[in-house]
């Protein structure tokens, strides 16, 4: 078992759902959370992580962390030794998305509520990873800003999953995903 298959072993979906659609949980497609926002399908969590390839020791930006599913397997990921930095900006899931998050017992991950017109936590930056689960309708450059040398940021842009690494925010496409929009 790989380190991905590992994190989502150690946080199975159903606990981050609201209980009206746990028995979904296995279900490979997005599922309604609150705020009219949503869960994202396994298949594409999974393809983002690989994307981001986290490990052990890192620091790491979850940016529209909604139910706190990516930000416990971010954490699971980085270990005892890194941190997991989760932000959202609806209220309703930063609430759920803590509630989630302190059931796991990772005390080196956060969620909190994202500043209006902020993107990202600039003033924690840098970061060694940003995950970006709500679609940009272009790169945003504070995010790509906020990445440490040798980071990497995951995000969909425009219906496009997007790998941006540093040095000199080298972009690279892999497939086409729907989300939620990006909002700050």
């Amino acid at each position: 078992m790989d380190a991905v298959e590992a994190a989502f072993a150690a946080h199975p979906r159903a606990g981050f759902l609201p209980s009206a659609v746990r028995d979904r949980a296995a279900h490979d497609g997005p599922l309604p959370i609150a705020a009219r926002q949503t869960n994202s399908q396994p298949r594409t969590v999974d393809d983002m992580l690989r994307l981001l390839d986290v490990r052990p020791g890192q620091r790491v930006l979850d940016v529209g962390t909604g139910s706190g599913w990516t930000t416990a397997l971010l954490a699971h990921l980085v270990g005892s030794a890194g941190e997991v930095v989760g932000v959202e900006l609806e209220p309703e899931l930063v609430a759920l998305g803590a509630a989630n998050l302190a059931a796991t017992d990772q005390p080196w991950a956060r969620i909190g509520q994202a500043q209006t017109g902020v993107l990202g936590v600039p003033d924690s930056a840098p970061y060694d990873r940003i995950l970006v689960s709500a679609e940009a309708r272009h790169l945003p450059d504070e995010l790509v800003g906020q990445l440490a040398d040798d980071g990497v940021l995951v995000l969909p842009v425009a219906g496009t999953m997007l790998r941006v690494t540093n040095p000199g925010g080298v972009v690279s496409e892999h497939g086409r995903y729907r989300f939620v929009p990006l909002r700050m």
